[in-house]
């Protein structure tokens, strides 16, 4: 599924369903249109979603493989940046954006 990311085919998800775990856990990749995979991942809440870019498609597959197979050193290739504060939800008295 990774290797027939392409334009109008752009997005993979994973998703990890645990009736004892709240929240939403994932990781998801998005085949870009500069021939980049974005990665991203989320674990439980909002404020664990992370983020990082990279031209190689074979580590890719070994952080999706890794997440999945729940590796704890699935993440080490690659730096990432948190971007929880994207999803937060705006604070009481605040207006939310518009388009």
């Amino acid at each position: 599924m990774l290797a027939n990311l392409r334009r109008g085919n752009e997005y993979l998800i994973l998703e990890r369903r645990d009736e004892e775990r709240e929240g939403d856990w994932y990781i998801q990749v998005w085949f870009r249109d500069n021939n980049t995979y974005q990665l991203e991942y989320r674990d439980g809440v909002p404020a664990e979603h992370h983020q990082t870019r990279t031209v190689s498609q074979e580590k890719v597959l070994q952080a999706l493989l890794g997440w999945m197979l729940d590796k704890p050193d699935w993440r080490e290739s690659f730096m990432w940046t948190n971007i929880g504060h994207m999803s937060a939800p705006a604070a009481d008295g605040e207006d939310e954006p518009t388009a």
